[in-house]
């Protein structure tokens, strides 16, 4: 069974200014490509994103596409692979079972790749990351890049295995605490 690394996108991987999804606003977060370099060797790559935006109505599910389709790309560039995009395109008020924190998106990709979820990480900047980390049985990372600094003090209640930097930060945790 493989590990694998379930990813916030926004705000994790990406630049989070006001629902990205175009382009032009596309920007890297320090530290993500050499972060996933280093765990590139013993993990996958999952991302898991909420997409509001799209149940809002302020962009469309093409817009997404092709802003995600635009990151995968630029990481491909530079020898990542995201092995699929989990998404929820529904507004909060909807009753659906995708949007984070629930664990549909883990459980499917569990599924689909053989993931040993135990032994995998769910790292992402709001609290509904790790809550579905938690309830997954993951181990998690909480990001104080995006909008990790607004919601410290709640994330520090639900008490994740780490609060990180930046995702270089993160990564050298990881590979630090899974030698053990």
């Amino acid at each position: 069974m493989k590990k694998a690394l379930f990813l916030d996108r926004d705000g994790t991987l990406n630049d989070d200014t006001m629902y990205p999804h175009k382009i032009e606003h596309f920007k890297l977060l320090p530290g993500v490509t050499e972060g996933l370099r280093k765990l590139s060797k013993d993990y996958i790559f999952i991302v898991i994103t909420n997409q509001s935006g799209i149940g809002r109505g302020m962009y469309t599910e093409k817009d997404f596409h092709r802003f995600n389709n635009h990151l995968v790309s630029e990481l491909k560039k530079a020898g990542i692979e995201i092995k699929k995009t989990y998404y929820c395109p529904h507004h909060p008020d909807e009753a659906c079972g995708c949007r984070k924190p629930h664990t549909k998106s883990i459980k499917d990709a569990a599924r689909e790749f053989s993931i040993d979820v135990k032994n995998s990480w769910t790292i992402g900047d709001h609290p509904p990351d790790i809550e579905m980390g938690i309830a997954a049985r993951t181990k998690t990372i909480f990001m104080l890049t995006g909008h990790g600094k607004q919601h410290i003090d709640e994330a520090r209640n639900l008490k994740p295995d780490f609060i990180a930097e930046n995702f270089l930060h993160a990564a050298e945790f990881i590979l630090k605490n899974d030698k053990k």
